[in-house]
């Protein structure tokens, strides 16, 4: 299914914007092209798992309260058009939507086995973001939800932490057409940061240096992430700078 490397792709694209599109197709491009060596051999099983547990979970999480909406099929509907997929490409994807809502899914175990891939934090945050992106769009994340969510953000070594600020991020990435107050924008760009609205300048400002340090583009394709896939990264270190931006600005410090 060498489709697959490009499906992968577009479905990093499809959460990122025009200029994520590309970026995603750039990397699933880079994907397929991988063709011998253990280690593209290593990239394809990434990219299979990565599509097919995606949608896994996807389906997992929207079942996990008892039934799926339709805005969460409207949802995982979207993904799939964002990905530019064939009719034989949305049926193998709807096949996994439809396993992982299905009764006695092995969520643990599928997890393990994407977690003994990811062994990079950069790729697991960008798939639990994800994740999140789906069951945000398709409305109230209820508790059922969030606890899910959390064992799939706990499986692949994600913390509290690093959950709250990926759902702060993907919260100001979409936000709607209703502006939020003042105060709601504030409180969302501490969470972006992880600290609270009680610390100090100095918490803050070593709070935004090391996030920025982490997701920085330069220091993630050093660390083995492709290149073409550095727009994720970017869009993650946007959110980062505007929060900090507002929180500098509210409190007055250079």
């Amino acid at each position: 299914m060498q489709w697959l490397g490009k499906g992968i792709g577009g479905l990093i694209g499809a959460f990122f914007g025009p200029v994520g599109s590309l970026v995603g197709m750039l990397v699933g491009h880079q994907w397929d092209q991988s063709k011998s060596g253990a280690s593209s051999g290593s990239v394809r099983e990434i990219s299979r798992l990565f599509f097919e547990a995606t949608f896994e979970v996807m389906g997992q999480v929207a079942k996990i309260d008892g039934r799926v909406s339709e805005d969460e099929v409207r949802v995982a509907r979207r993904i799939m058009h964002g990905m530019r997929l064939t009719d034989e490409q949305v049926q193998y994807a709807i096949e996994h939507f439809t396993r992982g809502k299905s009764a006695g899914y092995p969520l643990e175990s599928r997890l393990a086995a994407l977690a003994e891939q990811l062994n990079r934090g950069d790729l697991a945050r960008a798939f639990v973001q994800i994740q999140l992106q789906a069951a945000v769009g398709a409305g109230e994340v209820g508790v059922a939800k969030r606890q899910v969510l959390w064992r799939v953000a706990s499986a692949l070594g994600l913390s509290r932490v690093e959950l709250a600020q990926l759902e702060a991020i993907v919260r100001g990435a979409g936000r709607g057409a209703a502006e939020p107050t003042a105060a709601e924008t504030l409180e969302a760009a501490y969470r972006v940061l992880g600290v609270s609205p009680q610390a100090s300048n100095d918490e803050v400002k070593t709070a935004y240096r090391r996030l920025m340090s982490q997701h920085h583009p330069d220091k993630l394709v050093a660390r083995g992430l492709p290149a073409s896939m550095s727009g994720v990264a970017e869009q993650k270190t946007h959110e980062v700078r505007t929060a900090y931006e507002r929180i500098k600005a509210q409190r007055g410090f250079k």
